[in-house]
């Protein structure tokens, strides 16, 4: 396990192969005779680093864990992904002024939609893919496809706009908050090495 990125090894702490196995053996099912070396003990230097990493999630706030879960984990579940969504909606409301209830109706499927986008970008923990649904018009159309809601093109800079800043907002400072005690661990980590 290299550890380059708190992202990363957010990522790589759950995958653990077994001794000798390739991922040719996880996936047929055997094992593949190779004429690379045998056995090494990087299966258990791997399992070592991971534990580190593993016991910092899990000591995390059950909405931080679920939202680092659903950004960076090999294998997100859905329920870790609602969560995410709703501590970003919960986030942003708080931040935000108050709001008729069909605007918080629709509120709601907005900041999903930012999250995914915010899931996109920063997908692969360098933060490099660009903002797919960065243009209004498209992004309306995406949550009028996924979700059926439908916003008002000529209110989009008043109403829409600065609720999703918002909401990229907390999706920032949520993030933040989960690697922050991942990095500190792989600080730990380097400092003792």
């Amino acid at each position: 396990m290299k550890i380059n990125s708190a992202r990363q090894a957010w990522h790589d702490c759950n995958y653990n192969p077994a001794p000798g196995q390739t991922s040719d053996a996880a996936e047929l099912g055997v094992v593949v005779q190779k004429t690379e070396r045998g056995p090494t003990a990087n299966p258990a230097i791997h399992g070592a680093l991971a534990g580190h990493i593993q016991s910092a999630i899990a000591r995390l706030h059950f909405q931080l864990r679920a939202f680092g879960n659903a950004m960076y984990a090999a294998e997100p579940t859905d329920d870790d992904r609602e969560e995410a969504e709703d501590a970003v909606f919960n986030l942003v409301c708080s931040r935000a002024g108050r709001m008729t209830a069909s605007k918080r109706e629709r509120a709601e499927f907005v900041a999903k939609g930012v999250f995914r986008r915010y899931r996109y970008m920063h997908q692969g923990g360098q933060s490099s893919n660009p903002d797919p649904l960065i243009k209004p018009e498209v992004f309306r159309a995406w949550l009028k496809g996924e979700y059926g809601i439908c916003l008002v093109s000529d209110r989009w800079g008043r109403d829409w706009e600065p609720f999703v800043q918002l909401c990229f907002d907390a999706c920032y400072d949520i993030d933040a908050k989960a690697l922050s005690p991942i990095g500190g661990v792989i600080y730990k980590m380097k400092e003792a090495a």
